[in-house]
């Protein structure tokens, strides 16, 4: 046994952070040159133990969660938009009573009462799409999961309300990595333009905390189905209530942990979808007959070949034996999505996308996993997988689009994502009918 982190590149830390923040090319080096364990060393961003085998993988994420903080890894970059009561930044206890909380508002026949209204919200965008000229569906795709959050979240009808609070957390929600800068480096806050983060989130939390205010008045609340009511309704076995401030941090949680990344997912779900034709006529068939099944397959294949998380993160809260290796107190392991994903040894033919490996069949968690696993997976799961099937179907029922012979996009790095580099360019037809 020794006391040293699993081998990694000698480079210096500034230049493996910049190789980080091109994209995944990098972690794939090193993982075809150290492999299934790997040390980068990151400066100013920190020492990351990257894991890619399945087993050591398994071990940390359903590992004692006092021995692994999915919190403690997350407030450095998400605490200061989300709250300290955040179930994505708590840990231990607290994270278990966050838990618990939220875990009704996703109960599967809630979800389903949900699906009239993500159908509408996608027939409406897809409704202005330009005929027969390039989109970037990304941007499309951002819009339709904020107005479901919007709507469904946080319960938010009539475009008087609905407006201003769409201008405020967009902010929010779509940080790209030069507002992120901050987070490392607290002193640009001060700055402009990062002053600007501060500014929305003042903004967006007067917005928030008066529809808490108002929600709590509402003499209809035990018959809504959105999130917020479900939150305020909550109460623990003591008969106590959440508190404004908690209610606004789970909110603002499901915001940035259910609308970006959904949103990606559905535009790679599009740029895999044109760029392979047999599968795109399949799967048009499919929604247009009203078979989920297959599009299920889709979603399930998209964040398979395309994560939009590419990682999973934890810090050490002990030391942790890995194989030859002492993992110290306070190291952060980082549980590969991509390498995973993306292995020859899990996956026949890994870059093809093919959903058929998917149909008829549940995804293995042990390695497939884009929502994280253990008793830190994402609450919204099937929330999300839900919501880009239904919005999925939508787009294929309603128009054609146009397969493309040009190469695959990028995938670069925004925020905690990883997104099409031209934003998921797309060709749209109107439905002849004659399907």
């Amino acid at each position: 046994m020794t006391d040293q982190l699993p081998p990694g590149p000698a480079m210096p830390g500034w230049v493996q952070a910049a190789l980080m923040v091109q994209g995944p090319k990098f972690p794939r080096y090193c993982h075809r040159r150290y492999g299934n364990r790997f040390t980068l060393r990151l400066g100013r961003f920190g020492t990351m133990v990257y894991l890619a085998d399945p087993a050591d993988i398994r071990d940390v994420l359903h590992g004692d969660e006092s021995a692994f903080h999915a919190g403690e890894a997350n407030a450095p970059v998400l605490g200061r938009i989300l709250g300290p009561t955040s179930v994505l930044v708590t840990d231990e206890q607290m994270h278990s009573r966050q838990r618990r909380r939220l875990a009704g508002p996703f109960h599967g026949q809630t979800v389903e009462r949900l699906l009239p209204r993500m159908k509408a919200i996608a027939a409406a965008d897809v409704a202005q799409w330009p005929v027969g000229e390039p989109i970037q569906a990304l941007p499309h795709m951002r819009s339709v999961t904020l107005e479901v959050i919007l709507q469904t979240v946080v319960g938010l009808t009539g475009e008087q309300r609905l407006a201003p609070m769409r201008r405020a957390l967009r902010t929010l929600a779509e940080l790209d990595l030069l507002m992120m800068a901050q987070f490392p480096f607290p002193r640009l806050g001060r700055l402009w333009p990062w002053r600007r983060l501060e500014e929305s989130k003042r903004q967006a939390d007067a917005l928030l905390f008066a529809e808490i205010a108002r929600s709590r008045r509402a003499t209809d609340l035990h018959e809504r189905a959105d999130v917020l009511a479900a939150l305020i309704r909550h109460r623990e076995p003591d008969g106590t209530a959440m508190t404004d401030s908690e209610v606004r941090d789970q909110i603002v949680t499901l915001l940035l942990a259910g609308h970006e990344t959904t949103a990606t997912g559905l535009a790679w779900a599009l740029e895999r979808l044109v760029r392979n034709p047999d599968v795109l006529e399949k799967a048009t068939d499919a929604a247009r007959r009203g078979d989920g099944t297959y599009i299920d397959a889709v979603v399930a294949e998209t964040l398979r070949c395309r994560p939009v998380v590419p990682e999973v993160r934890r810090v050490v809260a002990q030391d942790f034996n890995l194989g030859p290796f002492l993992i110290p107190a306070g190291a952060v392991i980082d549980a590969s999505v991509a390498l995973v994903h993306l292995s020859s040894r899990q996956y026949a033919d890994p870059d093809c996308f093919d959903p058929q490996r998917f149909v008829g069949r549940r995804p293995d968690p042990a390695i497939w996993f884009p929502f994280g696993g253990g008793n830190r997976r994402h609450l919204g799961a099937a929330f999300a997988a839900t919501e880009m099937r239904v919005v999925l179907s939508e787009i294929l029922a309603t128009v054609d689009l146009v397969p493309t012979a040009a190469r695959p996009e990028r995938a670069r790095v925004r925020h905690v994502t990883l997104a099409p580099h031209a934003g998921a360019l797309v060709i749209a037809l109107r439905h002849s009918g004659d399907h």
